[in-house]
């Protein structure tokens, strides 16, 4: 079984974004992984997207190659939330 990565929210915008900057629709990378022997729906792709599902890595780095991304631009974003998170919870303790 792949190791899979606990997503976070922002997550799933940046790989809505980096899709839609590479002209693809949601069904064709599905075809594009199903292709490279991955199984998995249009739905969990929407799941994806929408932070969800939890993403194997291994479909991460497939999404990066078909995406011409850097693995950064996976978690861009990621760092503003958690200091927002940090400073919520201290407020509250």
């Amino acid at each position: 079984m792949g190791q899979k990565i606990k997503q976070d929210w922002q997550i799933g915008n940046n790989i809505r974004a980096l899709r839609r900057r590479a002209g693809f629709t949601q069904e064709e990378v599905v075809a594009k992984l199903q292709l490279q022997g991955f199984e998995i729906s249009r739905s969990s792709y929407s799941q994806i997207e929408c932070g969800t599902y939890n993403i194997r890595v291994s479909e991460l780095v497939a999404l990066s190659k078909l995406f011409q991304a850097d693995f950064n631009a996976f978690f861009e974003g990621l760092d503003k939330e958690y200091d927002t998170a940090c400073k919520s919870a201290a407020i509250r303790i």
